[in-house]
């Protein structure tokens, strides 16, 4: 069948605290901090930092929530692990690196004849580098981490679920994806051409326990699938109501892109998201981008009361460009793309009523 989905577009995970989430993804994993902003949904002030490769692309990007009030449960329904991929003969640098971190990792393992490394966030995250020589993307580079070493952006995410049948009648007849292989417990999807940023793998743990789906320390949140456009995520919601899938949100403005969001039979919650015409560069010139806390127009007003809220952070100087001017410009406050069906995608106005901080 034709799919709407283009690839992935976006990973977005619940860290802890905000500083220790920059120092790990920018110094110790080598991504580049394109975006800093707040969660646009729930009562208390959050960061939405995003991380990518060195030309922000959607299928690079993993965006985190730092939220230290209240911790996940791991378990089935959720992402288990979020796979980049790195260049082929790599894996050797990836284990010493790691190793000289002190970050704790699983050691090399193979899937679907691709080998691959896993290892912790500081959070208890679980993120992944794999092989794969055919991924030319354009990875961000540090003072340890060099350009033929670095992550190029996704392969995929890996997705622990209990039960298979469901959750792939999901990603084929909802969501145009075709099953590509059996490894063990592991099944593989792809859409388009396949491979990285086009690829999700179920795996099958039919003993785990069910993990939490509220926003938590520790935890994923929801895997995010790229479409061209608010017309196609429309054709979406339909098909998602033609099949039976009637829980799939209204269109929602993300400022960067316009999503909906459904959570799949397996658990996790799958959203849809279309790039805005002006994406990550909306809001702060392109070579800029992640120097500045950044909100959408519609939160402008409570800048102050938002800022009092959150945790101060320090983004490496090593995260700017070379070049780049050491003050970021100020930022461009625009209303983001319109959509070009005519759909006007919700927005909701901030009720924040506290801060990020340990439940009590």
């Amino acid at each position: 069948m034709d799919s709407n989905v283009k690839g992935i577009h976006h990973i977005t995970v619940c860290a802890a605290g905000a500083q220790e989430d920059v120092d790990f993804l920018t110094k110790v994993f080598g991504q580049r901090l394109i975006k800093q902003t707040v969660l646009f949904d729930g009562r208390y002030a959050h960061y939405h930092l995003y991380y990518a490769n060195a030309d922000a692309q959607p299928g690079s990007v993993y965006t985190t929530f730092p939220y230290r009030r209240v911790s996940g449960r791991q378990g089935s329904g959720q992402i288990q692990s979020t796979a980049y991929t790195v260049p082929k003969g790599t894996l050797k640098f990836w284990s010493d690196h790691l190793n000289r971190h002190k970050v704790k990792d699983e050691g090399i393992r193979e899937r679907f004849g691709q080998c691959f490394i896993r290892f912790s966030h500081p959070s208890g995250l679980q993120l992944e580098v794999i092989e794969d020589s055919a991924d030319n993307r354009r990875g961000w580079t540090t003072e340890e981490i060099s350009a033929d070493v670095t992550t190029r952006g996704f392969h995929g995410p890996v997705l622990s679920v209990r039960e298979i049948p469901e959750t792939e009648r999901f990603f084929l007849e909802a969501l145009g994806f075709r099953k590509t292989g059996v490894d063990g417990s592991f099944h593989r999807f792809e859409v388009g051409m396949g491979g990285a940023a086009k690829t999700v793998t179920l795996v099958h743990e039919p003993d785990r326990p069910a993990g939490s789906w509220t926003f938590g320390a520790g935890t994923a949140h929801h895997l995010a699938l790229e479409m061209e456009s608010d017309e196609k995520l429309a054709e979406q919601k339909a098909l998602y109501e033609e099949l039976g899938y009637t829980d799939c949100s209204e269109i929602k403005d993300r400022n960067y892109f316009h999503s909906i969001y459904c959570r799949c039979p397996g658990g996790i919650l799958v959203e849809c998201a279309a790039t805005t015409p002006d994406g990550f560069a909306v809001d702060e010139p392109i070579d800029q981008l992640g120097t500045s806390l950044l909100l959408p127009p519609w939160f402008e007003t409570r800048r102050p009361e938002i800022i009092a809220m959150l945790e101060p952070i320090t983004i490496p100087e090593s995260n700017r460009p070379v070049g780049s001017p050491t003050v970021a410009a100020p930022a461009v406050i625009s209303d983001g793309g319109q959509p070009s069906s005519g759909l006007m995608p919700s927005r909701r106005a901030p009720v924040f009523m506290g801060g990020d901080g340990p439940r009590k």
